[in-house]
């Protein structure tokens, strides 16, 4: 089983990776946003002068678009960081291991 915590290394790259998504999610987003609406995103969704369903449509492309970024970026960077034992699979492990 894969230690839950990670080495500092595999962290820190993780970190580093999903700051970047994040960073470029937001701006790739706001760029489709007004292409799609012809306005800026809202850049305070709580202002009660935004209205409810832009504020809400907002809010929740972002949490998606931020969330998947996130996980996609932290996944390869682990990924890459750990080399080619990263893609085989928990059988294969297991079968190099008992064959050993």
């Amino acid at each position: 089983m894969a230690d839950k915590r990670g080495d500092f290394a595999s962290r820190a790259v993780g970190g580093i990776a999903a700051a970047v998504a994040g960073i470029a999610t937001r701006k790739g987003l706001s760029l489709v946003w007004k292409r799609a609406t012809g306005k800026e995103p809202p850049t305070h969704p709580e202002d009660p002068e935004v209205a409810l369903i832009e504020a809400l449509g907002w809010a929740a492309t972002m949490a998606v678009a931020m969330s998947t970024a996130k996980l996609l970026a932290t996944r390869l960077a682990t990924r890459r960081l750990q080399g080619p034992a990263a893609d085989k699979t928990d059988a294969e492990k297991t079968d190099a291991v008992e064959t050993a």
